[in-house]
């Protein structure tokens, strides 16, 4: 079995997923390229003590990047949204 901790690499920090998380109690993380859904279900469970009512998994496509005329790949990763349950909260920014 994997550690949780080799599941959850990271919180997305973006503007569109800071929105999710205020308005719809949804929560970005960048995952492991091999976690499903269930994997990604009981890592947050066990992480952060909530509850998650729902697991969405997608992958990034890679992307082009060009500095002068040097052209570069960033690459893709795989990303889950977790709907936490109402009431249920991850304080990613250490608030109290």
């Amino acid at each position: 079995m994997k550690d949780y901790r080799d599941i959850i690499l990271r919180p997305v920090i973006t503007e569109k997923s800071m929105k999710l998380m205020a308005d719809d109690n949804k929560v970005t993380f960048k995952v492991a390229p091999t976690a499903n859904k269930i994997e990604v279900r009981n890592a947050v469970e066990k992480l952060f003590n909530v509850k998650v009512t729902n697991v969405n998994i997608l992958n990034t496509a890679d992307k082009k990047k060009r500095v002068g005329r040097h052209t570069g790949v960033v690459r893709g990763f795989k990303k889950a949204v977790v709907t936490l349950a109402e009431g249920s909260s991850i304080n990613l920014f250490g608030e109290e």
